[in-house]
């Protein structure tokens, strides 16, 4: 009996000292507010979005929020368009320390799935990835530019040349929401 009450009172402390860790916020948790895991926060917020149309794309309507989670160290967006069409996606994107850069997953309600690597240069967030289509490599980008307090202009863009040239397939103006 007296076995089973100490090893209780064990499992008790250990428990209450597992969860006060989990309420602390440790080191990493800080580091998540800090320095270059800064970078996207121009980006965290409820915004309006909008484009023009293009070659293979109708004028539309949208909207984004952005939001860090776990701790601030994971950007989080949620994407919905209803207008021309209903198209929903979504990202998380994490600074890696070990790469200095940041690297992004999205996947999307079309099926939808990529993957990317990218860093803030120049006043500008730049995501890219690579892709075969029908044998020739293609360079696949994103790119946050005009970045203010209230509204910014993002691209996906598309280099055939090794990323000499970019062509960009679909611009998309920012309109931070006011709540």
């Amino acid at each position: 009996m007296k076995s089973c009450i100490t090893f209780c009172a064990t499992i008790i402390i250990l428990l209450h000292s597992i969860g006060y860790a989990q309420q602390r916020p440790s080191d990493s948790d800080r580091s998540c507010t800090e320095g270059q895991r800064r970078q996207f926060d121009f980006w965290v917020g409820s915004w309006d979005l909008s484009w023009p149309s293009g070659p293979a794309r109708p004028a539309g309507f949208g909207r984004n929020n952005v939001q860090k989670i776990f701790a601030n160290c994971v950007v989080q967006e949620n994407f919905s368009s209803d207008a021309p069409t209903q198209f929903r996606g979504m990202s998380l994107s994490s600074y890696v320390p070990e790469l200095g850069k940041w690297k992004q997953v999205w996947a999307d309600n079309q099926g939808g799935y990529l993957d990317f690597i990218g860093e803030s240069k120049n006043g500008e967030m730049v995501f890219t990835r690579e892709k075969e289509m029908n044998g020739k490599k293609i360079l696949q980008r994103m790119v946050w530019k005009n970045i203010k307090p209230m509204e910014l202009d993002w691209s996906w863009e598309k280099s055939e040349d090794g990323g000499q040239t970019w062509q960009v397939l679909w611009p998309i103006h920012y309109t931070r929401r006011r709540q």
